[in-house]
């Protein structure tokens, strides 16, 4: 009979105790626990490549309490869960008594009694620290307004997956200083990454934001430019990261910002000025000919596919950890 793999056949990683609850900003873990986070993320990858099952959640359930539209939050979570022997549990939060005033933290005390965990897309930040604050149960941020740091992990390990290593890396991120990038740029700064932030002036990351990134950077080695010269942030970069012009939530502004952003896409010209061997990167969806050309996210170069399929990896490493 063949022998079923677990990670006791992979050594090397083990899921870790971690002594915090909740995964909110994507700052939460140390490096070295992040450095851990990303390992285990790549391990349960190839388990499930090699048709191996893991299931250490049997008998969990993920609450997944939706007030945004979404692809690959739910399916990643929901498949995730799955592999991992538990169950994903979607919520429309218009559905639910919060949708009719009912206060959050009652929510969050009535799902700890019913669930094992709790992951939110919603809009206000504020919305997700209260939940946490109520909640006994860990809280996974899927997305807010202000960060989105299940989308950073992915990132970080489709990097470490195409560069063979973090530390040293030159990441360009151009574009609108949001969720995505406030996530990024702060576990990036934890593992002595070098990033370069371009944006249009009065599209800049959260000013409170961009100096904890420089306080991480400064203690771990990192290197942080904000900039409004995309050029600048692209030279020499192994990696070209954009996002769309107008968020969920901006639709409004979309006539505005296509006018405010239109020198910063990603093109063949800009491109030409990174290292001949750059990743371009996209969290999806993408606008293409707005924020990137089709040559770029359609060429060999692009790893937007990696980067969205390990959204599933790297949220089965948090939930594993977070839910064990």
């Amino acid at each position: 009979m063949e022998t079923v793999k677990t990670l006791a056949h992979y050594p090397s990683v083990q899921p870790f105790k971690w002594s915090g609850k909740d995964f909110l900003r994507g700052d939460e873990f140390s490096k070295e626990e992040l450095e851990h986070l990303l390992q285990l993320a790549i391990h349960l990858k190839q388990l499930q490549k090699d048709g191996q099952v893991y299931q250490p959640l049997k008998g969990k359930t993920l609450g997944m309490i939706f007030d945004k539209a979404s692809t690959r939050t739910r399916v990643s979570f929901e498949v995730g869960m799955y592999q991992l022997g538990g169950i994903g549990m979607y919520l429309n939060g218009k559905e639910l008594q919060l949708g009719r005033g009912e206060p959050i933290s009652d929510t969050a005390k009535v799902l700890s009694r019913y669930v094992d965990g709790i992951m939110i897309r919603t809009h206000a930040h504020s919305i997700v620290e209260e939940l946490a604050a109520h909640a006994s149960i860990p809280i996974i941020n899927g997305l807010t307004d202000l960060f989105h740091p299940c989308q950073a992990l992915a990132d970080l390990q489709t990097i470490l997956e195409h560069k063979g290593k973090l530390k040293g890396v030159k990441v360009a991120y151009i574009g609108d200083g949001n969720n995505v990038a406030h996530s990024l740029v702060l576990s990036a700064a934890k593992l002595g990454m070098d990033i370069r932030v371009a944006t249009p002036a009065g599209y800049e990351m959260n000013e409170t934001i961009t100096r904890q990134t420089q306080a991480l950077a400064d203690a771990h080695g990192s290197k942080l430019l904000t900039t409004t010269d995309p050029e600048l942030a692209v030279y020499g970069a192994d990696i070209i990261y954009t996002d769309v012009w107008t968020s969920m939530g901006f639709e409004e502004e979309n006539e505005i910002r296509l006018n405010a952003f239109a020198g910063y896409q990603v093109n063949e010209k800009l491109v030409k000025l990174a290292h001949k061997d750059y990743s371009f990167m996209h969290c999806l969806p993408a606008h293409r000919d707005e924020e990137v050309t089709g040559e770029i996210i359609d060429g060999p170069h692009s790893v937007v596919f990696d980067q969205a399929e390990n959204r599933l990896h790297a949220q089965k490493a948090v939930m594993a950890t977070l839910l064990t």
